[in-house]
C-alpha cells in the first residue's frame, strides 16, 4: 500500500509516518522540508516531496507531477493553522489579522480541495482508494470553541468529506474526517504511550491514539470504511 501524508514533519504527521503502514508499504511524506532523524517501521520505505501547502495551487501542481506514473491508495491530509491566540484567553476574532484569517482558509480549505482535485483520478485507480482528513472538536456542532476562522475552516473539512462520499461513492472511494481533541504532540512515539498520557492531566491525547485510530482505518476491507470518528481527551467537559 502506498500512502501520502501532508504536514508530515513534526508532530502528529511525523508520528503518522513512523508509525504506519507494514513491510512492503510506501509512505510519502510532504512538507516545505524533510525532516531529520525519522525511523520508520521495519519493511516500510519512506520518500519525500518538499512542497509549501502555503501556496496550495504550485504545491498541488507540484505533487500531481511527483506522482506521475506512481500508484497511490491512500491520501491523509494532516495540515492545519489556527490563530495566533487561538486556545488562549487571549483570543479574540475582532483583533484576527485578516492576512492571518486569508492564510487559515487557504491552507485548511482551499489546499486541500486543490490537491485532492488535482490527486483523485491516481487515487481512483487504487483498488481501495481511501481519503483521511484531520479535522478537530472545533469543527463539531457546539464545540464551546470560539475560534471563527479555524472552527470555519473545520466544519468546512467535514463538508469537503461528505460530498466527495457522495460524489465517489461508485469508485469506491472511502472519505474519512477525524475529530480530534487537543493533542500531546510533545512526546513522539519514541516515549512509552503510557508516559505520554501523563502529560496534560487527561486533557491530551498522545499521538500514539491517534495513529492506532489510522492504522485500524486503513486496516479495513474494501466492503466497509470509517465514515467520521471523534477523539476527544477523556477530561475534555466539553465531550
Amino acid at each position: 500500500m502506498k500512502t501520502m501524508v501532508v504536514g508530515a514533519s513534526k508532530g502528529l504527521g511525523r508520528a503518522l509516518i513512523e508509525g504506519l503502514g507494514e513491510a512492503g508499504d510506501t509512505l510519502i511524506g510532504v512538507s516545505r522540508q524533510r525532516p531529520e532523524g525519522l525511523v520508520a517501521q521495519p519493511g516500510v520505505q519512506v520518500q519525500w516531496i518538499e512542497a509549501d501547502l502555503a501556496h496550495p495551487k504550485a504545491a498541488a501542481a507540484h505533487l500531481q507531477q511527483a506522482l506521475q506514473g506512481q500508484a497511490l491508495d491512500t491520501l491523509i491530509y494532516n495540515l492545519g493553522i489556527w490563530e495566533s491566540q487561538a486556545f488562549t484567553a487571549a483570543y479574540d476574532f475582532l483583533a484576527d489579522d485578516e492576512a492571518q484569517i486569508e492564510a487559515i482558509v487557504s491552507c485548511n480549505i482551499s489546499a486541500p480541495l486543490l490537491l485532492i482535485k488535482r490527486l483523485l483520478p491516481t487515487l481512483l485507480q487504487s483498488p481501495r482508494p481511501r481519503i483521511i482528513l484531520t479535522g478537530s472538536t472545533s469543527g463539531l456542532p457546539q464545540s464551546g470553541r470560539p475560534e471563527v476562522t479555524f472552527g470555519a475552516s473545520k466544519f468546512a473539512l467535514r463538508g469537503i468529506a461528505d460530498a466527495l462520499r457522495e460524489g465517489f461513492r461508485h469508485q469506491n472511494l472511502g472519505v474519512t474526517c477525524l475529530n480530534l481533541g487537543y493533542l500531546n504532540t510533545d512526546d513522539p512515539l519514541t516515549t512509552p504511550r503510557e508516559l505520554a498520557a501523563q502529560h496534560g492531566e487527561g486533557q491530551l491525547i498522545p499521538v500514539h491514539d491517534v495513529v492506532q485510530v489510522v492504522r485500524m482505518a486503513l486496516s479495513l476491507s474494501s466492503a466497509s470504511f470509517v465514515r467520521e470518528l471523534t477523539l476527544p481527551a477523556l477530561l475534555d467537559e466539553r465531550f
